[in-house]
């Protein structure tokens, strides 16, 4: 499939990471970053996401009023990613931001890095909350989850849905947990992730960090 061309401005840059799930055990893969656009995607002028690698941010550093052109590729499996198009190359920037941003929250610094945000460890975030208040935060996370449903047969039977997740201080005036979620096991066994999950997560952070 030949490429898309795009070019936009950055609305949002958040982490790109997939969570896959057996049971209660939970193991994370950082992909990247999630990257959303206002602009043109192909022959559409519409808002769009893309998702770019480690390196890439490190290169240009990201952030939102910039404005950026590139080539792009539908994801093959939308139940993976949390954007539209990845593979990306031939990454330009056209334009520094110079937008002026309030107080947070939200924040919207420059993202650090992955291992950032895997130090940091995230509590769950409610997705009304997540969509309402949270979509340009660098804190904020909407990750595809793979849900295995019998870890003695991997491949057998596999869900598939997205949960979102805050990396951001204790503080934040604006963050709701929302419901607990539930995990299908085998034999109808149904896993529920309590509170004391996140706070084990989080639990090395002070209020404001």
């Amino acid at each position: 499939m030949d490429k898309l061309a795009f070019e936009g401005v950055i609305t949002s840059v958040q982490p790109r990471i997939r969570l896959t799930r057996s049971f209660d055990e939970a193991t994370h893969s950082y992909l990247g970053y999630a990257i959303v656009l206002e602009g043109t995607i192909g022959e559409e002028e519409r808002e769009f996401s893309i998702g770019v690698g480690k390196a890439a941010h490190e290169k240009h550093r990201f952030r939102i009023g910039d404005q950026i052109s590139g080539f792009c590729r539908p994801v093959l499996d939308e139940r993976k990613e949390p954007v539209e198009f990845y593979k990306v190359s031939g990454i330009k920037k056209l334009a520094e931001s110079s937008r002026e941003h309030g107080d947070p929250p939200p924040w919207h610094g420059i993202c650090p890095e992955l291992e950032t945000y895997r130090e940091r460890g995230h509590r769950r975030l409610a997705a009304r909350t997540y969509s309402s208040k949270c979509r340009t935060c660098m804190w904020g996370c909407r990750m595809p989850v793979e849900i295995i449903i019998d870890n003695w047969n991997p491949r057998s039977k596999v869900k598939y849905r997205m949960e979102t997740f805050c990396y951001g201080p204790l503080s934040c005036k604006l963050y709701k947990a929302g419901p607990k979620r539930q995990v299908e096991g085998r034999a109808g066994m149904i896993y529920v992730e309590e509170d004391w999950v996140d706070e084990m997560q989080v639990a090395h952070r002070g209020p404001d960090e």
